[in-house]
């Protein structure tokens, strides 16, 4: 149950933990934490993505070692066996790479959810939001890494001659072809070789919901034409946005496993 509606997570406020990830572009001038301050769900915990991923790297986003993230993790008082559910409040739809991260790490992916529609679909519905801050006590959260659901840019070089999977790109059409000057610094425009574009925005409705089953099928049975199989593989500038794509995918296909470039366009497009 990738996915969970805004009524079931008011009726099990109490039984869940409630994790607020939303994420903006820099040049969006938004402090996403302080949106968070300012109002957010009952009993909710605020993940920040930046400070949270990988602080050796100089790619962004990328996954953190499994003790930072044990570490991180018991810091919000979350432990193994407890229920998620992830929400944002951005353009992005930024609680989906926080849905990866968890089964990146082992977290049972029946017992994490991203919340459909996120803080805007809560808020036209006039449900509860607060400013009260929660702190949970300190659990010993203790993860076990799936390596398979990562690829490395040596896989992605590899599979150019091998094409042992498919390589869906989140971003633009007009990224993806060149037209359109990235928004990062030090990145040439373009796309991976014999990848295929699929923007995350043609997955999401008006409302930030994700589309029908039916319709989510029929959009990916387009970009993979007679190729449709489990053999994916998600990116994009910096690996959240492909992870939309993965959650995407698992709405169709509840036995996938999602797997992500991690370092996406912002390691493989560097100049």
């Amino acid at each position: 149950m990738s996915l969970v509606e805004t009524a079931w997570v008011e009726n099990n406020l109490s039984n869940i933990k409630l994790i607020d990830c939303s994420w903006h572009l820099p040049n969006a001038s938004r402090n996403p934490y302080q949106e968070y301050l300012n109002q957010h769900l009952p009993n909710s915990l605020f993940f920040d993505l930046d400070k949270n991923s990988d602080q050796n790297s100089e790619l962004p986003h990328m996954l953190p070692s499994r003790e930072k993230w044990d570490e991180i993790v018991s810091g919000l008082g979350i432990k193994n066996e407890d229920r998620i559910i992830v929400y944002d409040n951005s353009d992005l739809i930024s609680s989906c790479r926080l849905w990866y991260t968890f089964i990146y790490f082992g977290h049972d992916p029946r017992l994490v959810s991203v919340m459909n529609g996120g803080f805007e679909k809560w808020q036209s519905e006039k449900r509860q939001v607060t400013k009260e801050v929660i702190v949970f006590p300190k659990s010993h959260y203790i993860s076990k890494e799936k390596k398979d659901l990562v690829k490395s840019k040596k896989q992605i070089e590899q599979n150019i001659i091998n094409q042992e999977f498919k390589i869906l790109d989140a971003r633009s059409k007009e990224r993806f072809e060149g037209k359109e000057k990235e928004p990062r610094k030090g990145l040439r425009s373009g796309s991976i070789p014999n990848s295929l574009c699929l923007p995350f925005k043609q997955l999401i409705e008006k409302d930030k919901t994700f589309k029908s089953k039916e319709e989510l099928l029929e959009i990916f049975k387009s970009v993979l034409k007679h190729d449709f199989s489990s053999k994916i593989v998600f990116s994009c500038g910096s690996g959240v946005t492909a992870s939309v794509l993965a959650l995407a995918y698992s709405l169709i296909d509840n036995k996938y496993n999602p797997v992500i470039y991690d370092g996406s366009w912002s390691e493989y497009g560097r100049i």
